[in-house]
């Protein structure tokens, strides 16, 4: 039985399923924006993409980790 996904990863499915666009895509915007602070990022993913607090955060979050990032 697979473990239920936690943390940022969680709102994935429901990011995708509103905005219409894969994670990936969303990762790929955020790894390719001149912006590299974390609340920098949310508040750019709100403004120029309409995405929820939550949502960004989670997005942002998720992808700096796995990046290493600020």
């Amino acid at each position: 039985m697979t473990a239920p996904v936690k943390g940022p990863a969680s709102y994935f499915p429901s990011i995708e399923k509103k905005y219409g666009r894969p994670v990936a895509e969303w990762q790929e915007l955020i790894r390719t924006s001149p912006l590299t602070r974390h609340m920098e990022l949310v508040n750019w993913l709100k403004t120029e993409h309409g995405l929820g607090h939550g949502h960004a955060n989670a997005l942002v979050a998720h992808t700096l980790a796995g990046s290493g990032g600020a």
